[in-house]
């Protein structure tokens, strides 16, 4: 029997990446780097708390998971569906905005550490299920059940399991693995441009490997937006690869098929001696890579056009212009804290140029309505986006049945 070694999954890098490739990478980079900058940091903060909502949902989604956006609100309010298969959605969905939340929180900081190492990756597994009822933890298959413990490799035959026509390393290697992974997947030790094409990579061979019972998925979408806010394409957490990855590139199911289709595509074995010197096909990753970066691309100018300043300025103005209960007068407070990021309550006479009473019942029907808030009772009030508003300002962010 030939022994399995984690050189398997090379081709691992480009080295030779294709001219298109290059192009995408510049492309991403430049475009990553405008995305939002015109925005106050309070906003954009309170945006990317909208973004993680929203990337939660499509990584939802991926899985086959269908919890809409006012549930996933609910459950990081602590409020869950009495249902229990519901219930667990938003369980899974809080986590996810939980752990993704604590990514770019640690990226701001610089304190974000390797996001390929061994000791990351299981450190996401593992924060992604704390908490987790048993009944999420238990994995069932044929002839199989066991309970899973978070942020621990597969380490047992009865761990083992294809993944449709992929059938993943071994239990007993995946140590070594994930070694050999982090070893070729170390962003600190790449250019920029290949720190960039890494991403792509590393997304792929990572599920290729499939180190854990469950919750892969999950956590390569975490890592790859971990990889993002590491080489410096994420914005600031402003835009998220999983409603690419969910969508594709073209609309409809074709779109929606593209994920798995150029996963399952990557899996390819070398075809000849042209195609690199590796156990996978180097055209075949090559392919997977260049369609994942032009999927971010999608995503960061989609983004960049929804959070434009000027334009959601002028749809904060026509939300209030067809609202039944705001006055006129609330968009000039809705415009002042956009610009500025937070109004002071002191401010909102002075802004509206209202008397101080009606100013304050200007400000109680904004904040009723859900697109102001503060986080104490008295203190600065900031754009917030309640369910109702949602499409309206920023539309194609959700698909239509998102909210049924």
């Amino acid at each position: 029997m030939v022994e399995e070694t984690p050189q398997r999954i090379e081709s691992a890098l480009l080295d030779e990446p294709s001219a298109a490739v290059i192009d995408a990478v510049a492309e991403l980079s430049a475009a990553a780097a405008t995305l939002g900058k015109a925005l106050h940091p309070k906003t954009a903060a309170n945006l990317a708390g909208l973004v993680r909502v929203m990337n939660t949902y499509y990584s939802n989604l991926i899985e086959g998971h269908h919890t809409r956006p006012r549930d996933i609100q609910r459950a990081l309010a602590g409020e869950f569906d009495k249902d229990k298969d519901r219930r667990n959605f938003q369980i899974e969905a809080a986590a996810h905005v939980r752990v993704q939340g604590e990514i770019e929180r640690q990226a701001a900081e610089g304190s974000l550490p390797e996001p390929a190492s061994a000791d990351f990756i299981r450190w996401l597994h593992r924060e992604f299920y704390k908490g987790a009822p048993d009944e999420m933890l238990r994995v069932k298959g044929k002839d199989r059940e066991f309970v899973m413990q978070p942020g621990e490799w597969r380490s047992k035959p009865e761990h083992d399991n294809a993944v449709g026509r992929h059938v993943p390393p071994s239990s007993e290697r995946i140590g070594d693995f994930m070694k050999y992974f982090e070893e070729r997947y170390r962003i600190a030790g790449l250019g920029t441009a290949g720190r960039i094409m890494a991403i792509g990579a590393a997304h792929h061979r990572f599920n290729y490997i499939h180190p854990f019972p469950d919750g892969n998925g999950r956590v390569s979408r975490l890592m790859s937006h971990a990889m993002g806010m590491s080489v410096g394409i994420g914005a600031n957490g402003l835009w998220s690869i999983s409603r690419g990855l969910s969508r594709g590139l073209v609309e409809g199911p074709e779109g929606r098929a593209e994920y798995k289709t150029m996963m399952d595509a990557a899996d390819s074995p070398r075809q000849g001696d042209i195609d690199g010197r590796g156990n996978l096909s180097l055209r075949a990753l090559n392919e997977f890579v260049l369609w994942f970066l032009r999927v971010s691309l999608d995503q960061v100018t989609f983004m960049s056009e929804l959070f434009d300043i000027d334009r959601l300025a002028m749809r904060l103005r026509a939300y209030v212009e067809r609202s039944e209960t705001l006055k006129p007068d609330a968009a000039r407070l809705l415009e002042e804290a956009l610009m500025r990021g937070e109004v002071e309550r002191g401010e909102v006479s002075r802004i509206t140029g209202l008397p101080e009473r009606t100013a304050r019942r200007i400000l109680g029907s904004v904040i009723d309505a859900g697109l102001l808030g503060s986080d104490t009772e008295k203190g600065s009030v900031s754009l917030r986006f309640s369910d109702e508003a949602l499409e309206f300002l920023f539309p194609r962010l959700y698909p239509a049945t998102a909210t049924n």
